[in-house]
């Protein structure tokens, strides 16, 4: 994995491995930028409201721990409505 910000908020993009799949987050704003790593180049999926993540996600997110569980169980939330809407 590659290092994650630190500190109040994420300051750089954090890679996390879900499943065999290598996801790229990024915070924009108010939101939560959500890419799939294909090489060297990153498709985003989708851009949600850091405000209808947990709690327990967002804090993770802050800390930049990629290994939380409750931050990979909402990421899998995320990956699994972007399948479902066709993406």
């Amino acid at each position: 994995m590659l290092p994650a910000g630190r500190g109040h908020g994420m300051s750089d993009d954090m890679t996390i491995q879900i499943d065999s799949e290598s996801y790229v987050l990024r915070e924009d704003g108010d939101g939560l930028q959500v890419g799939r790593r294909n090489g060297d180049d990153v498709a985003w999926l989708d851009t949600v409201d850091l405000s209808l993540l947990p709690d327990p996600a967002r804090q993770a997110l802050e800390r930049g721990d990629a290994s939380d569980e409750a931050l990979l169980t909402a990421l899998r939330g995320v990956v699994q409505a972007e399948v479902e809407r066709g993406g």
